[in-house]
């Protein structure tokens, strides 16, 4: 049997801001409803499902591997709307982006904290 990652929770404070904020930025189409969650589809299959919490929220990294086109389209969102980025996740190079493996990556915050990461190659790739 194969193993596949079907989905995620991602715990905000909001998730209609959140889940908005994810499809808005990845040029994702909206967010749907299911039970207590609003569900971000990505194209391997994969969804994040986001539920409201009270309390402290556990910041956690979520790293999306796109096309160049795609990040150009992405870059432009993230530029348009004043989001600070930065080239490593410990937030050390701000306003940079890496190109490890040859592609183009950065890392940005969502309204929670949450740091998402933005990558036309994966890492060990090589190319």
């Amino acid at each position: 049997m194969a193993v596949q990652l079907n989905h995620t929770i991602v715990w905000v404070r909001d998730k209609k801001t959140s889940a908005s904020f994810l499809t808005e930025i990845l040029g994702l189409p909206g967010p749907t409803p299911f039970g207590p969650f609003l569900v971000v589809s990505v194209a391997n299959g994969v969804s994040l499902d986001f539920h409201d919490k009270d309390g402290e929220i556990a910041r956690q990294h979520y790293a999306f591997l796109i096309s160049e086109a795609e990040f150009d389209k992405i870059f432009a969102r993230i530029q348009e709307r004043g989001i600070t980025y930065w080239a490593d996740p410990g937030q050390h190079h701000k306003g940079e982006i890496n190109h490890h493996d040859g592609g183009r990556g950065l890392y940005f915050e969502d309204p929670d904290g949450h740091l998402l990461e933005i990558i036309t190659q994966p890492y060990g790739s090589g190319a």
